[in-house]
């Protein structure tokens, strides 16, 4: 295969190798011990300089309210933190509330259809592939698909040694061209003979009991339509961004989306592992297949928009703790903003769309929690631009208090991630959570007001890789 003839025409010695990786891990532990140091002189700085400047700030802030400007923006700054302590509230009493469903005996396990869409992924889906292959699950009642969506690199090579080694357990498809990823979920959904429908990611390592957990909730609960997997960062060892995302990712999905399970309300059943009842796909699959924005053809957020068109069935959407997946994310700015872009882009569609069902009878019981996370949504779009204006206005007038108020209120609020992280996972990673305000904060806050203004674009933007990019796609797998 081709990257394996890459791979020999690049091996080195042993010895050499080894102390290449050593290197490597050294240069690695004394940066990250750098910029957690930097981290935390930054914001303890910026503590003490308000303590020593609070005369100073004092000042400005009687200035402010002898202003009706000022009065107005003051009012309207604690209303918001007010809004947002209290949602935090919200979401930590359903947190406390929140049981992960327990797995079913073999009796009683529904009949499986794992599909993996895979483009441009090379060795990595052979690995997701063998991760399915190695569940606990009973092979006669699990069918794994994998389907190619036209990639320009080796990866249906790599699918076709995974069919070798696996057999009659796998059935590999390959799509005449590139159609987007949605369009590859579709023709598994028409191959598939399952009960319940997951979807992995082509870059994503499930654990060994990940695919009971996602299948017992259907068996458990006849309301459920839709389950989310618990998706942590499988390169987090190599690149500060992944180190420093996995700790908002934990956050995000064993914190948030457990309360919004409790309400059966999950907003996103994630691409890198989701589960869904056939059923449910099979009433809307047409729909989503083909579903437009502003007279355009959707090619992005395809799991989001699956998630909603479930919901609206008056079904329910639940999260499982306990269903590991480990997913490749970028590690490069340029990437990480692009696939940010494509998330926040997706979030303005779709809040559109929930928004049209959400306050109707759509389906039994009470339906004010899935409408206050609806709201809370629309209210981060809604402060988008205001946020932005509010930002320049600070920074051009009052530079320091605003650089001074803004580290302290990320040492405030990340504690809150940091302290989540360092319960249920690892002390020493969640320190991480400071760093990665900081950088959201400085780098990335420019992302929600571009994606509402380009919501009508639907690239996929990370997926698109050159032949230079691709060259350097096998460096990296050959010396990492």
């Amino acid at each position: 295969m081709k990257q394996s003839t890459f791979s020999e025409s690049l091996e080195k010695p042993i010895g050499i190798q080894n102390h290449f990786n050593r290197l490597k891990k050294f240069i690695s532990n004394s940066s990250s011990s750098f910029i957690l140091i930097g981290t935390f002189l930054l914001l303890f700085g910026a503590v003490s300089l308000f303590y020593f400047l609070q005369p100073y700030f004092e000042e400005i802030y009687l200035q402010r309210m002898n202003t009706s400007w000022g009065l107005a923006l003051m009012i309207l700054g604690m209303s918001l933190l007010l809004i947002k302590l209290s949602f935090l509230g919200y979401i930590l009493f359903l947190y406390l509330q929140y049981k992960v469903i327990e797995s079913v005996n073999d009796e009683e396990l529904p009949l499986c259809t794992v599909i993996v869409p895979a483009y441009n992924e090379g060795e990595l889906v052979y690995k997701t592939l063998l991760s399915i292959a190695q569940n606990d699950y009973p092979e006669d009642k699990i069918q794994i698909i994998s389907i190619d969506d036209g990639s320009k690199d080796d990866t249906w090579q790599w699918m076709k040694k995974a069919k070798a080694q696996l057999g009659d357990r796998i059935s590999i498809y390959q799509q005449p061209e590139n159609q987007g990823k949605r369009h590859a979920l579709y023709r598994g959904f028409n191959l598939g003979t399952g009960e319940v429908f997951i979807t992995v990611d082509s870059d994503s390592i499930v654990k060994k009991d990940t695919i009971r957990s996602m299948a017992s909730p259907f068996v458990v609960n006849k309301e459920c339509g839709a389950v989310a997997g618990n998706v942590l960062v499988l390169n987090k060892e190599k690149a500060f961004i992944p180190r420093m995302l996995n700790v908002s990712f934990a956050f995000s999905f064993e914190f948030i989306r457990s309360a919004q399970s409790k309400l059966g309300s999950v907003l996103c059943t994630p691409g890198a592992l989701s589960a869904y009842r056939r059923e449910a796909v099979f009433t809307c699959r047409e729909a989503w297949i083909n579903q437009t924005f502003l007279g355009q053809v959707s090619k992005i957020g395809e799991d989001r928009a699956m998630t909603n068109m479930i919901l609206k069935q008056g079904y329910k959407v639940f999260f499982q703790r306990n269903a590991y997946v480990y997913t490749n994310i970028p590690e490069r700015y340029k990437n990480l903003s692009k696939m940010f872009i494509r998330w926040e882009r997706s979030n303005v569609r779709e809040n559109i769309a929930m928004s049209k069902f959400a306050f109707t009878n759509f389906r039994e019981g009470s339906k004010r929690g899935t409408r206050i996370l609806l709201l809370n949504q629309w209210l981060k779009m809604i402060m988008a631009y205001p946020g932005i204006l509010l930002m320049v206005f600070f920074i051009s007038t009052y530079p320091l208090l605003f650089l001074v108020s803004t580290l302290a209120s990320i040492l405030v609020f990340s504690s809150i991630q940091a302290l989540f992280y360092a319960k249920k996972h690892n002390v020493s990673e969640a320190y991480w959570a400071y760093s990665y305000s900081i950088f959201y904060a400085f780098t990335l806050f420019w992302i929600t007001p571009y994606a509402i203004a380009t919501a009508g674009r639907s690239g996929w933007l990370t997926r698109d890789l050159t032949k230079k990019e691709l060259e350097q796609q096998q460096v990296v797998a050959v010396t990492s």
